[in-house]
């Protein structure tokens, strides 16, 4: 049943998911940071396979380097921080690495100029559209994806997290609840393989208007406004456009979760769902999975692997 999911994803894609990638040329991109309120600039470069997700703080000469590892977690109100051994940290790293993943990118170095990643329009949007532009290139070099063997839990009061052996996709199932009547409870399901995840790569960040100021007390949103997040007021969504699609709220805490997911450093095969959730409980996850060898596996997908003829017959059909 394994097989299924990659064969799938050879007749999609003419084969080339099989095999890691990057992206053709750098792209830069510049804004402010949404908790720093920094003006920030990131290039994020093609790198060779098996490098992997890279960041590095070009303001810094020295111990610049930080992987966006799940162990390398260091904060996660309200954001993803990660931060190396030196306490060298980049904040907010979320929205960028779910368009990476998403986009199917294994190996990128991002040269950054400050300690948070810009927030843009508060979505992934900028961030896809700026790899579509440049094109992703394809290595001769397989994947490697992690299945997981055993179903891992976490509860946090009214708040829990799962993820369960699954044979054929990564499928997420989220679910919100507000007392706010806008933002009210939303569910939504999705297969981060096989659907079209445009409403979740431009669904954008988003607060109540009450909670602004205890937000900023804690140092927070220095640089967040209605060009970079959504803001509801009792009943009304005060962004002048409204919203992008009907479940936007969900599916912003969806796309946060794909950023999440990719700190464990490879796509995977599961089955996720999440009530309540965020940052913190995501991370939380990954470390209790990652601490029993028993939970996961890790494969290396190559081509010669799969039915010669069958990936022939449907590259055939593909063309056609």
């Amino acid at each position: 049943m394994l097989f299924s999911f990659f064969f799938q994803l050879a007749l999609n894609t003419r084969v080339s998911y099989l095999n890691q990638k990057t992206i053709n040329s750098p792209i830069t991109l510049e804004g402010v940071g949404l908790h720093s309120g920094k003006n920030v600039k990131i290039c994020i470069k093609p790198a060779e396979p098996n490098t992997g997700i890279i960041f590095k703080r070009v303001d810094l000469k020295i111990n610049n380097t930080v992987y966006p590892n799940f162990n390398n977690v260091t904060n996660t109100s309200l954001n993803t921080t990660i931060s190396n051994e030196y306490g060298v940290t980049v904040s907010t790293i979320e929205h960028l690495m779910g368009a990476l993943f998403g986009l199917g990118i294994d190996n990128v170095i991002i040269e950054i100029d400050n300690e948070e990643v810009p927030i843009l329009d508060g979505s992934a949007k900028e961030f896809v559209s700026k790899i579509f532009n440049v094109g992703i290139k394809s290595s001769e070099t397989p994947i490697k994806i992690i299945k997981i063997n055993k179903k891992v839990e976490l509860h946090d009061g009214k708040r829990f997290i799962s993820i369960e052996p699954s044979k054929l996709s990564l499928d997420i199932e989220f679910e919100l609840k507000y007392d706010n009547s806008v933002i009210g409870n939303q569910k939504n399901k999705i297969k981060v393989y096989e659907d079209d995840l445009t409403n979740i790569y431009n669904s954008r960040t988003f607060c109540l208007f009450e909670d602004i100021e205890k937000i900023k007390a804690l140092g927070l949103a220095k640089g967040g406004s209605l060009e970079n997040a959504i803001v509801v007021k009792d009943k009304e969504v005060l962004n002048k456009d409204g919203l992008r699609n009907k479940k936007e709220f969900v599916n912003h805490k969806i796309l946060d979760c794909i950023g999440d997911l990719y700190t464990c450093g490879y796509r995977m095969l599961a089955n996720i769902k999440c009530s309540q959730g965020g940052h913190y409980l995501t991370n939380e996850l990954l470390r209790k999975v990652f601490s029993n060898q028993e939970n996961f596996a890790i494969l290396e997908i190559h081509e010669k692997s799969l039915p010669h003829t069958f990936i022939q017959k449907n590259l055939l059909k593909s063309i056609a």
